[in-house]
């Protein structure tokens, strides 16, 4: 038996992922973003979250997945990459599990069409059900953080 990991489980269409407890600081329902001017196309804008300017991402558009309106389950789950804070779109934030490091598999080259230097894992939860781990610092690259850090000033 392995160690156990905490993680937040969310959804992008039937596809379940999962982010570590410790780098999700809140999850938020939807809200007003401004948006803001040559920001990449993946960025949908900013919020300010109790006196923090977060910069918004939409995971979909990140990942090159094919963008969904948003619904009332959608959430926005406000993760810290290093000193930085910025918050992902996600369809729906489902639960919070422990998983088995011993049942977290190497990614294949690509899954669901995302790249695999984005992932950290497959995670098997039962029998059934298979859960695509994300890699923070490689969703949100150095250049990126570095461009989205700006545009909190």
């Amino acid at each position: 038996m392995g160690e156990e990991k905490k993680v937040i489980v969310f959804a992008l269409g039937s596809e379940e992922y999962g982010v570590e407890v410790e780098k999700v600081r809140t999850i938020e329902r939807m809200q007003p973003m401004t948006r803001v001017p040559k920001a990449p196309e993946f960025v949908k804008g900013v919020i300010n979250l109790r006196g923090v300017v977060i910069p918004i991402i939409n995971l979909r558009s990140r990942f090159g997945l094919e963008e969904e309106a948003i619904s009332d389950a959608s959430r926005i789950i406000i993760v810290s990459a290093g000193e930085f804070e910025v918050g992902l779109i996600v369809d729906s934030a489902n639960d919070v599990i422990d998983l088995d490091t011993d049942n977290i598999d190497t990614p294949p080259e690509i899954v669901g069409g995302i790249k695999a230097k984005y992932l950290d894992g497959i995670a098997r939860v039962g029998e059934e059900r298979l859960l695509v781990l994300l890699n923070l610092e490689q969703v949100l690259n150095r250049d990126e953080i570095l461009q989205l850090e700006r545009l909190g000033d």
